[in-house]
C-alpha cells in the first residue's frame, strides 16, 4: 500500500513563496529517490501555476482545495474540475469541514463536487468528520455514517476516490484524537466504503488534524490510517517533510 501525503496550504502563500516552498520540498524528494510516499500540494487556486511549474515531472503531484460541480457557467468565483485538470491537477480537496462551516455545504452538495472531480479525471480527497459537540455528545459514528453514504459517490473506488477524516475539533486547535479513536473511525470507513463500492483494502484514508513531526509517526502507524492531509504544518518545508519520512516503509 502507498501512503499519501497531501499539504493543504489553505488561504496561504504568493507566487514567490509557493515557489520557494516547492522548490525546497522538490530538492529534498530529489535527495531521497523514488522511494517513499505519494505527496501532493494543494495550494490556493491562484497558485497552482506556480507550484506546477516547480513540481513538474518530479512525481510531486499537485490538487485544488476545491471545485464547483457544475463544468462551466454563471458561477462567479468559483473553479471547475475540468479547469483543474487542464492546468495538471491530479487531485481536488472535496468537503473540508470548513467549505461545510463556512459556506454550508451539505452532504449532496460534496457528493456532486466529487462527482464532478471523478468525471474530469481528477482524485477526489472527500473529507469527514464530526465537531466537538457531536463528539461529546457519543454521534462521532452517526456522523461519520451519514457523510460518507452521502458524500462519496456512486461511481467511486479504491482506486479513484481518497477519504480523509478530519475531526473538525482537532483541526488548527492543536488538539489530536487517540490513536484508538483513530483506528475506529478508519475502520468505520473502510467497512461503509466496502458496502457500497466494493473492496476497500486498497483505499487511501488519510488523517487530518494537527498533523505534526511530533506526532506524524505514531498516527501514520495506527491500522487504517494511509496517510495524512496536513494542513499548517505543510507551510514548512523542513516540518512537512519530516512527516514525509514518518510514513512506514
Amino acid at each position: 500500500m502507498t501512503y499519501l501525503i497531501a499539504g493543504n496550504w489553505k488561504m496561504n502563500g504568493t507566487p514567490a513563496s509557493a515557489e520557494a516552498l516547492a522548490a525546497e520540498l522538490i530538492a529534498r524528494v530529489r535527495d531521497a529517490g523514488a522511494s517513499g510516499p505519494a505527496i501532493a500540494l494543494c495550494p490556493p487556486a491562484p497558485l497552482i501555476p506556480a507550484v506546477l511549474g516547480v513540481t513538474k515531472d518530479t512525481g510531486v503531484a499537485v490538487g485544488g482545495q476545491d471545485c464547483h460541480a457544475k463544468e462551466k457557467g454563471a458561477h462567479t468565483g468559483d473553479i471547475s474540475a475540468v479547469l483543474l485538470a487542464d492546468l495538471g491537477c491530479t487531485y481536488v480537496i472535496v468537503g473540508h469541514s470548513e467549505r461545510r462551516a463556512d459556506h454550508g455545504e451539505t452532504d449532496a452538495a460534496v457528493k456532486a463536487k466529487a462527482e464532478a472531480a471523478l468525471k474530469a479525471g481528477l482524485t477526489p480527497i472527500i473529507c469527514v468528520g464530526e465537531t466537538e459537540a457531536q463528539r461529546e455528545k457519543g454521534e462521532t459514528a452517526q456522523v461519520i455514517a451519514r457523510q460518507v453514504e452521502g458524500s462519496v459517490p456512486p461511481g467511486a473506488n479504491a482506486q479513484n476516490t481518497v477519504i480523509a477524516y478530519e475531526p473538525v475539533w482537532a483541526i488548527g486547535t492543536g488538539k489530536t484524537a487517540t490513536t484508538a479513536d483513530i483506528a475506529a473511525v478508519h475502520k468505520q470507513i473502510a467497512e461503509l466504503f466496502a458496502a457500497r463500492h466494493g473492496n476497500a483494502a486498497q483505499l487511501k484514508i488519510l488523517y487530518g488534524g494537527s498533523v505534526k513531526s511530533s506526532n506524524a509517526k505514531e498516527i501514520l502507524a495506527t491500522a487504517n490510517v494511509r496517510g495524512a492531509l496536513v494542513g499548517g504544518a505543510s507551510l514548512d518545508a523542513t516540518e512537512f517533510w519530516r512527516i514525509i519520512e514518518s510514513c512506514p516503509q
